[in-house]
């Protein structure tokens, strides 16, 4: 009997096609222990879909708690009657296989599906700061959209999320992804369907590629052993699968990227591989080669710039997906470099409201407006990205061009992508604040310290009131703040090598 495509499998497989394949394929002996954060997000999502359903005005066909081959039966029943709306069903059509949380049938005309999530509907663009379908939804609901066609009962191709914040967000799979990714999001779909058909039929046949991603996922110490004993290219910082499958042909090891002769893999100004430029393969060249080297130490390419101030600000929030909130902003001060004065300025929301959300960015504008002129040093784009969402949550807390300007500023400096990215150098695996403070010599006084399990903090916090773990999330906002002060100050240490 063949493996038929699941939801699941596609939502797995968007996130890395190596954890499909240890899945379907590998002995779950071998999976490390799920994590308390991915065990909250599977309480969190039952919890707020009873809620969701326990709130419903209109009649419906509840068959969630039916199991298999009589879920689908009593599905394919509803459905033959012209049911309005079905929880729980589940449907099939050849290899396709899908259990979505709602068929809601639409003008007497077929169904369509749609999927209940504990989290926002959509997610938020680093770029362009809108919101964009999250792919690992839309190849559900694609899956789902694709078994109702074949099936003679599907309309259109328009499912939907019925989300935390009470929204009905509409997913138009035949929509180009964006101005960009003229992709649609059913040829997406389409694409990942085949991969995983590849992979069912074919075992063992992807490889271990090392990521942000890893972090939550039951294989990440098998992987990284994998990946370890091969010595993989995704071992080198920011060199992910995609860039590793293009350069494997040509070398396939951190030690021979480090030794091979550059010239041998170019033709005129271009390299042979494909889609990989010659200042990309030398910049992967120059990490494997710290890599390798024992004494391999961290410098500058060229010489940051940095603003200067007087007060210096490291900035760090925290963010509860499953509630679409941020419930605190961590602000360390230090004045002319002088650690001495080194206070920590946090602003919390205690309940995950949007009054309560509303006044910790309130808190957290008027701090920083308090203490102009500063230098505002965060890591990445996650700041600027949710600053801008609350701002259009709470516009009466700032204007969208004050907070544009805040991030435009020659003194708001984005350490990842404006100085670590562009001037430095660094023997690691990844350029996190975790490796690189850790590097440094910096250590978190939590055991465990992560995003991820401050979100379960913040939820114990909410359900309890226990103030030992609203001041453990407090300590690891402080430490991340420090962190990145320690990184600052390491990289002002840093030599300049041409």
């Amino acid at each position: 009997m063949r493996t038929p495509i699941t939801a699941s499998m596609l939502y797995n497989l968007t996130q890395c096609p190596h954890r499909l394949n240890l899945d379907l394929h590998e002995d779950p002996r071998r999976r490390d222990p799920e994590s308390k954060f991915v065990e909250l997000l599977w309480e969190r999502g039952v919890d707020f879909e009873n809620e969701l359903i326990g709130k419903l005005q209109v009649p419906f066909t509840n068959l969630r708690a039916l199991e298999g081959a009589e879920k689908e039966h009593q599905t394919r029943e509803a459905m033959k009657q012209h049911a309005k709306l079905i929880y729980g069903g589940r449907i099939s059509a050849g290899k396709l296989l899908g259990e979505p949380d709602i068929l809601r049938r639409d003008d007497n005309m077929g169904y369509v599906p749609g999927d209940i999530k504990s989290g926002a509907g959509e997610e938020g663009d680093e770029d362009t700061g809108y919101e964009k379908p999250k792919k690992h939804y839309a190849v559900q609901l694609a899956l789902y959209a694709d078994t109702l066609e074949a099936l003679g009962m599907g309309r259109g191709r328009r499912p939907f999320v019925w989300d935390v914040h009470g929204n009905e967000v509409i997913y138009d799979l035949n929509a180009a992804q964006g101005s960009r990714t003229p992709q649609t999001l059913w040829e997406f779909y389409q694409e990942k369907l085949a991969q995983a058909e590849s992979i069912v039929s074919r075992p063992h046949t992807t490889l271990p590629a090392l990521g942000a991603g890893c972090k939550l996922c039951h294989w990440r110490s098998h992987c990284t052993r994998h990946a370890e004993s091969l010595d993989d290219l995704t071992l080198i910082a920011e060199l992910g699968r995609a860039k590793r499958d293009l350069i494997i042909p040509h070398v396939r090891t951190v030690t021979d990227l480090a030794r091979i002769d550059l010239s041998t893999l170019t033709q005129g100004s271009k390299t042979t591989v494909k889609g990989i430029s010659l200042s990309t393969l030398q910049k992967f060249q120059v990490r494997a080669q710290l890599m390798i080297d024992p004494n391999g130490r961290p410098y500058c390419t060229v010489a940051p710039r940095l603003p200067d101030a007087a007060v210096e600000l490291f900035f760090d929030i925290e963010v509860d997906p499953m509630r679409d909130i941020c419930y605190l902003h961590g602000f360390i001060e230090r004045r002319v470099q002088d650690n001495s004065t080194v206070m920590f300025y946090p602003f919390m929301a205690d309940t995950p409201t949007p009054e309560e959300e509303q006044r910790a960015f309130a808190q957290a504008w008027e701090y920083v407006q308090s203490r102009q002129p500063c230098a505002i040093y965060f890591y990445s784009k996650y700041e600027r990205t949710w600053w801008k969402r609350l701002q259009q949550r709470y516009p009466s807390v700032a204007t969208e061009e004050q907070i544009r300007a805040m991030f435009e500023s020659a003194m708001a400096v984005d350490l990842y992508f404006d100085i670590v990215q562009k001037c430095t150098e660094w023997p690691t695996r990844d350029h996190s604040i975790k490796t690189l403070a850790h590097y440094l010599g910096f250590k978190w006084r939590d055991t465990s310290p992560s995003g991820a399990d401050s979100i379960e903090w913040y939820h114990r916090w909410i359900e309890g009131g226990d103030p030992r773990i609203r001041q453990r999330i407090l300590d690891y906002n402080q430490d991340d703040c420090v962190a990145t002060m320690v990184l600052l100050d390491g990289i002002r240490t840093l030599n300049v090598r041409c």
